[in-house]
């Protein structure tokens, strides 16, 4: 556990709700994006194409962002650093929702891609530092509330934006902004766990921390970590946010549509937590690349069996959140220590959001040429094969930056 700064542990309890707290604020502004496309499109005069790439926009961010927050953690300490991005995250999830020119929505999204760069980085170096060998439990955790808050945004951001206000229905805006409902009580309980706890950059003051290992770069493990997070990233954002549009395709209305991604990042919760149940025995090794056969079996289910899209939604989620928690795993795990962690994390997390960027990008833009879904779901199903060749490279048990 971590330390105070008179050396006293921090309570293990506070510290552990703290971490779900964020969880549940570190995909809500995001998820929420999908079930609007529609309206938001309709709203602002944006195509497939653009509403493609507002949905890659925070993955552009976290692609450009993440290395930056090693250097951050370093010199400021990884709890301020944290703090900071969940103001930020308030910030830009407010201004994306403000009313004006649609030039709010792109910036606001932008911060928002920024806040959740920095702290997708420290996370898991934050539970690799103060949960140590509960590292695959206590990531599952947090991987489900991601995920599940995650699913609930995507489920209710839809009846929001029908609610009545003022003669007429509260529209998109204040839909997007309740997805950063739980921002303040994130925001409060991280600023209470740092009232006379230590900070990274008081013990760095005292000499005690050693400057973060070099190399992770040139590191061949590192860069198979970073793929299977691109390749599972990319899987999952291409669903979340063309799912709903491919179900109002086959004639279901926008509510249900909400519900089906809804589900789909609901059964992403059960995968995430299932993650350390599989995560023994013999098994183990093959665990990474086995994840995305299940998402195999939902995409070709949604070409060849349209009107079960929920069961296949369900499906494809399982894959999803498993491989999500996978990801977040083997960033923790393939390193000695958090200081490598954060460096792997940051790396990977680099990459891996230029690989997931381009997912919604190239699967929108393949909907507009070919009018139909079946050339995009067929690119999802290529990704999802590729996840599983890498898996089965990154499962084997080694460390990055450690030469034998």
């Amino acid at each position: 556990m971590g330390q105070s700064r008179e050396g006293q542990p921090k309570p293990a309890l506070l510290l552990f709700v703290a971490v779900c707290v964020i969880a549940a604020n570190m995909r809500a502004t995001i998820t929420g994006i999908g079930p609007l496309l529609d309206q938001i499109g309709d709203d602002l005069g944006i195509g497939s194409a653009a509403l493609g790439l507002l949905a890659a926009v925070p993955l552009i961010a976290w692609a450009l962002v993440s290395p930056l927050a090693h250097d951050l953690s370093q010199r400021f300490g990884h709890s301020r650093v944290v703090l900071w991005s969940l103001l930020l995250l308030t910030a830009g999830t407010i201004w994306r929702s403000a009313a004006g020119p649609a030039i709010n929505l792109w910036l606001g999204t932008v911060l928002i891609g920024v806040a959740l760069a920095i702290a997708n980085v420290l996370m898991p170096a934050v539970i690799k530092r103060d949960f140590g060998a509960r590292v695959p439990a206590v990531m599952a955790v947090y991987t489900a509330l991601l995920g599940g808050v995650g699913a609930i945004a995507s489920g209710m951001v839809v009846p929001v934006s029908h609610l009545e206000a003022d003669g007429g229905e509260l529209g998109w805006r204040p839909a997007l902004l309740a997805t950063g409902i739980l921002l303040p009580f994130a925001i409060a309980l991280w600023a209470w766990t740092m009232r006379g706890a230590h900070t990274d950059a008081a013990a760095r003051a005292r000499g005690t921390t050693r400057r973060p290992p070099t190399g992770i770069w040139r590191d061949g493990l590192a860069w198979q970590v970073a793929a299977y997070m691109g390749l599972q990233a990319a899987s999952f954002y291409m669903l979340v946010t063309w799912l709903a549009p491919i179900s109002t395709s086959i004639g279901r209305s926008e509510v249900v549509a909400g519900v089906d991604v809804m589900f789909f990042q609901i059964t992403g919760v059960i995968g995430s937590l299932l993650v350390p149940v599989v995560l023994r025995g013999r098994l183990r090794r093959w665990v990474p690349a086995l994840l995305p056969s299940l998402a195999i079996v939902g995409a070709l289910g949604l070409i060849l069996a349209p009107a079960g899209v929920f069961a296949w939604a369900c499906l494809a989620g399982l894959s999803a959140g498993a491989s999500l928690g996978m990801s977040l795993t083997l960033m923790a795990e393939r390193a000695r220590d958090h200081h490598t962690a954060v460096a792997l994390s940051g790396m990977s997390q680099s990459v891996g959001y230029v690989i997931a960027a381009l997912g919604p990008i190239a699967f929108g833009a393949l909907h507009t040429l070919t009018g139909d879904w079946t050339a995009p779901l067929l690119l999802l199903v290529l990704v999802l094969l590729g996840q599983g060749v890498i898996g089965a490279l990154v499962g084997r048990e080694r460390f990055v930056l450690h030469r034998r």
